[in-house]
């Protein structure tokens, strides 16, 4: 019976490479594609008690948030379960398509201050490919 797959030769490791069937992953990259500053860092009610953490490299979650109120292509900016901020609503409409396609994105903080009680946090968008 013809299954369709390939039995593992000594010649197929060897192109694979020294990790074996390990070595073997779906190829992935991160596309740096925008830096925006994050909307409402100032709603975000532990602000103060996440500052430690949000420094200069810090990888954050971005979740789409169809339902919300305000803009159905809102997306919310994450760390760990909190919401820091949102993606602004200016620059919001092709990110939200292509989550809604099924892409994935992360952000990374590029440069982050505080004025006043304003937490100003910059951050590289990636989509991951």
């Amino acid at each position: 019976m013809e299954t369709g797959i390939a039995t593992l030769t000594p010649e197929m490791l060897a192109f694979i490479g020294s990790g074996g069937v390990s070595a073997v992953a779906p190829f992935s990259r991160e596309i740096f594609l925008l830096k925006v500053t994050v909307a409402g860092t100032s709603f975000c009610k532990h602000i103060d008690e996440l500052a430690p953490q949000l420094t200069v490299d810090t990888k954050m979650r971005m979740l789409r948030q169809p339902k919300n109120e305000h803009d159905e292509m809102a997306i919310g900016v994450y760390l760990n379960e909190s919401r820091v901020g949102w993606i602004p609503m200016e620059q919001n409409e092709v990110i939200s398509r292509l989550m809604d396609a099924g892409k994935a994105f992360f952000c990374r903080i590029t440069h982050i201050s505080k004025k006043g009680n304003w937490h100003k946090i910059d951050v590289g968008i990636f989509m991951v490919e």
